[in-house]
């Protein structure tokens, strides 16, 4: 068994049983890759793929299993080598992490330009996607970091550690009715059609349940993961806007009005997690505390030792987590 081999079948895997664009996607030849994992099925006594002729068409059983063990391995093998890359060079290397569009747009600009000002020699690559594609990619080792607010509570394998709490705004043009109301309400709100996140996305179930424990039934007429585009629907009279207060700009946004929502929502707190058994060299460590100051690496390492959910949060419980 060889380490190329359980590479060739993780990423296999991960191509939707592509073989052509895995062997495109590590600079190799189809035939090489297909004659690899058959050696490697020969030596098991299990086939990991199951066949139509020439073609893969789906994961079997022993191959769930299997793959399952290569990726961990591949994992562990990463980890050394970042272990040598931290003592070799401790300023250079690759970060990656995976996030919403409303932090990737409101919440990490100014984070991601201080970090490479001090870590000009790493490489920084970002990912968005759903807050749960967000997490597999984080569980599954694709990313280092996953930064959300939604779905990595899901996943029993990641240290997940609280940033910051923050809450919504109501969003409407200039002159509606809902901005001359002095003690704003859900029932004011649920008058009209709501424009909002898509089910999912950056604390949505918080609103879906300040509505439900009040009995009422919102009109949502319009879902979208992205921020920019709610307003542009709210602009355009579509409906009421609900969405995160730190994607509202007095300046670029002023022909809206942003009605504080505070008191009608719970608050949300968005999180960073990554994957037990990581290995976190000095400039993640870094990271983490730019995004989220009282996540000091002490605090990063006391996480990583506790073993499960209630075990983190008896940890947080004592530390001030802050409000944006």
């Amino acid at each position: 068994m060889k380490l190329q081999q359980l590479r060739y079948i993780w990423e296999v895997a991960h191509h939707d049983l592509n073989v052509s664009a895995t062997a495109q996607s590590l600079y190799t030849s189809q035939p090489g890759i297909s004659k690899q994992i058959r050696l490697l099925e020969d030596e098991l006594g299990v086939e990991v793929f199951a066949r139509s002729g020439k073609h893969l068409t789906r994961i079997t059983p022993a191959g769930e299993a299997i793959i399952e063990k290569a990726g961990e391995i591949l994992r562990k093998v990463e980890s050394i080598k970042q272990v040598a890359q931290e003592f070799s060079d401790e300023k250079r290397g690759s970060l990656s992490i995976a996030t919403t569009h409303t932090q990737a747009r409101y919440a990490l600009p100014q984070v991601i330009k201080e970090f490479i000002g001090d870590y000009p020699e790493v490489s920084l690559h970002m990912h968005q996607g759903t807050p749960m594609q967000i997490s597999e990619m984080a569980a599954d080792g694709t990313v280092d970091f996953a930064i959300a607010t939604e779905a990595l509570e899901l996943f029993s394998d990641l240290v997940m550690m609280p940033c910051y709490r923050w809450n919504r705004c109501i969003l409407v043009p200039r002159g509606h009715a809902l901005a001359n109301i002095q003690e704003l309400s859900l029932r004011d709100v649920a008058q009209y059609p709501i424009v909002t996140y898509v089910f999912g996305f950056t604390g949505r179930s918080k609103l879906d349940e300040a509505f439900m424990n009040e009995g009422l039934t919102p009109r949502v007429v319009f879902t979208a993961a992205d921020a920019d585009v709610i307003k542009t629907y709210v602009r355009l009279g579509l409906g009421v806007g609900i969405i995160a207060g730190m994607a509202y700009n007095p300046q670029s946004d002023s022909d809206l009005v942003a009605l504080d929502a505070s008191r009608l929502f719970e608050a949300s707190v968005t999180k960073i997690g990554f994957r037990r058994g990581t290995f976190i060299r000095g400039f993640m460590y870094h990271f983490i505390q730019k995004f989220a100051p009282h996540l000091t690496r002490e605090v990063v390492d006391e996480a990583y030792r506790r073993h499960n959910k209630a075990e983190l949060d008896e940890l947080f419980s004592t530390i001030d987590i802050p409000t944006h």
